[in-house]
């Protein structure tokens, strides 16, 4: 037999253990593969993707990269290390050092190179799948199925060299001990269980400091702790399985009523030493099972706040005036000939907008008139105002300034005009958020609207008063093609710096919302998929540790069966056994993502007054019932692989 059949059997001889790490493998593969196919399209890549959605893909790719160079590094290492009594027996049958080096190498390269050519033959095959999803974001008319090199060479190159690399660096992680240790293996030893008190407690107070500042996150202090929490829980994580577990662990062993019942003995013991010997693995196993939530989660929130947008922006088409624009009548001509060439009814209004500063805070104001206002309400189906001299609303920007503003009593006066008014409400919709007249809005009496006459201070007539033209167009969705030329004009002036020499500026919500509609729900699509991977990685780990120790458990069941134990109760301890494996890491995952979730209320709070608590637990119950499906597939296998009849 040659090195490089016996690299085959031993592949195929392992393909227990290697099962979950080749479907990781698998699964990456397939989609960097997908999404190379997406980036290389010539359809796409010239017309189509926004360049959000594009550069997504190209970041997903390179996290998908870095990730698995870690898992393929951790998972080679991990399985080296669990054949090093296999290695003992080769190397004292007069098997060479160099000649083990070589035979691991040919077995990293077949699986390599078996996980890539599986993977891309997977990921063509539901290429078309993924390309009907994509032309359905999109709202494409087609998206044929392609056939070009480009993404079989990057996927190839990428991947190979991954393989190539992790397989020369793990060569250097098999122990040069002597023979008589190496025959020995990795068994755990009940002595070596210890822990630290002073990591145990640092690691709790780790994680509850960053609990309790994601749970008070503020929109001010909020680009802070996105840079300061991330390690802070990383450390907690990492020393809360290395010492915490096993303080809380000591302390059930000193309870007498608890510990001393039946098997809880055994089981606890064994969960103890399980959890000392795998704490990394199950710390890795925790972060990214973190990360996979915290990339579905952020992305349906994204996807929350486009299906909301119009709800947020009520306007459908709005072009905003300064008082001396030459263009204003042509601009609103052509406006109204495109609404009608695409067939759209609409209902236009004027609002002459004025600014003053205010005695109460010194600071700018913009004022719209009862008449303007109550013409707007008649289009949008809101409430109308009925003002007296004297008396203003605030125009509220968002629903929680609608709830502070509301509770506001304030008499202040125009400065520049000398009106005085008394504000003691709010209008009850939301009209113009903030992008459209800032935050500081209120709404007069026309009789006072016509009294403010004298400019802002340091403005001249024209440039304190603005007109706001609103198409409000009932099928707003199709409105994405009008305005085009306007459209160009804004974006040159932007591109060349001289925006603020425009005289005018123009808004389209279905244009707007057809561009975030399609890169959120694209983004999505994208990070599910790698989600998808991150899951399956996660539980690689805790499948490769349940079935290298497969033989050693099998025989200890065995000798319990043979003392008497049923195997009943023999279902009961591996229950005790496994559930730890399982849940423990992913409970502490979804501890860390929910107070994640919390900060990120915060600020879709802060930007867009949205609430994304619905899209979360629908995340964590999702994510919980994969984690009960992972959870009875690998039990149910596990005990027929130890011969228990259940």
């Amino acid at each position: 037999m040659t090195l490089r059949q016996f690299a085959f059997r031993n592949v195929i001889r392992n393909s227990r253990v290697y099962a979950a790490f080749f479907m990781a493998s698998i699964s990456s593969v397939m989609v960097f593969f997908i999404y190379s196919m997406l980036m290389y399209h010539p359809r796409v890549e010239n017309e189509f993707v926004t360049e959000i959605a594009f550069r997504g893909m190209f970041i997903a790719e390179i996290i998908l990269v870095l990730f698995m160079l870690f898992f393929l590094f951790y998972s080679v290492r991990a399985f080296l290390e669990a054949r090093s009594k296999e290695f003992g027996i080769l190397m004292q049958l007069g098997m060479e050092k160099k000649q083990l080096n070589r035979l691991v190498l040919l077995e990293i390269l077949i699986i390599g190179m078996t996980s890539v050519i599986l993977g891309i033959l997977f990921g063509f095959v539901f290429s078309k799948f993924f390309f009907m999803v994509v032309r359905e974001i999109l709202e494409i008319k087609s998206l044929a199925l392609y056939f070009s090199w480009k993404p079989f060479a990057l996927t190839i190159g990428t991947f190979m060299t991954l393989f190539i690399v992790i397989s020369y660096v793990s060569i250097f992680t098999i122990k040069d001990d002597h023979v008589i240790q190496l025959i020995k293996g990795t068994q755990r030893k009940p002595e070596d269980v210890t822990f630290s008190w002073a990591r145990a407690i640092f690691g709790m107070v780790l994680l509850v400091v960053g609990y309790v500042l994601a749970a008070n996150a503020t929109k001010s202090n909020l680009v802070t702790l996105a840079g300061l929490l991330p390690p802070i829980v990383t450390l907690g994580t990492y020393l809360f399985f290395t010492d915490t577990v096993q303080v809380f662990l000591k302390l059930i062993r000193k309870n007498k009523h608890v510990y001393w019942r039946k098997y809880r003995l055994l089981s606890v013991s064994e969960v103890a030493a399980m959890l000392k010997e795998n704490a990394r693995m199950f710390f890795i196993s925790s972060m990214v099972s973190t990360l996979a939530f915290l990339a579905i989660g952020t992305l349906s929130s994204l996807s929350t706040f486009s299906h909301k947008y119009h709800q947020l922006n009520p306007l459908s088409l709005v072009y905003t005036s300064s008082a001396d624009n030459p263009y204003e009548h042509r601009h609103i001509t052509n406006l109204q000939h495109e609404l009608q060439e695409e067939g759209l009814s609409y209902r236009l209004d004027r609002v002459v907008v004025k600014r003053q500063t205010s005695s109460k805070t010194y600071a700018p104001v913009k004022i719209i008139s009862e008449k303007d206002l109550n013409n707007l309400a008649v289009s949008l189906g809101y409430p109308l105002v009925s003002l007296e001299k004297g008396h203003a609303l605030f125009l509220a920007y968002s629903e929680e300034s609608l709830k502070m503003l509301s509770k506001e009593n304030v008499y202040t006066t125009l400065q520049e005009s000398n009106v005085k008014l008394h504000i003691d409400s709010a209008y009850p919709k939301i009209v113009f958020p903030a992008d459209k007249l800032g935050t500081n809005q209120i709404i007069v009496s026309d009789e006072d609207f016509k009294r403010i006459y004298a400019p802002m201070t340091g403005m001249n007539g024209t440039q304190s008063s603005s007109h706001i033209y609103i198409f409000n167009v009932p099928k707003w969705q199709d409105t994405k093609y009008v305005g085009h030329d306007l459209e160009m004009m804004i974006n040159t002036a932007y591109a060349m710096g001289t925006e603020a020499s425009l005289p005018f500026y123009f808004e389209n919500t279905g244009l707007d919302y057809s561009f975030i509609r399609s890169t959120f729900a694209l983004l999505l699509f994208i990070g599910l998929l790698a989600a998808a991977v991150f899951f399956l990685a996660a539980g690689s780990f805790i499948y490769f540790k349940l079935y290298t120790n497969l033989e050693q458990e099998k025989k200890q069941y065995e000798t319990l069966y043979r003392m008497g134990v049923t195997k009943k109760e023999i279902r009961k301890l591996v229950n005790r056994q496994l559930i730890p494996q399982f849940f423990l890491p992913w409970a502490i995952a979804m501890v860390n993502s929910l107070f994640a979730f919390i900060s990120l209320q915060v600020f879709w709070r802060g930007i867009a007054d949205l609430s994304i608590m619905r899209e979360i637990i629908l995340v964590m119950i999702g994510v919980s019932l994969l984690q009960l499906l992972y959870f009875y597939l690998i039990r149910w296998r596990y005990l027929a692989h130890l011969k228990i009849n259940i």
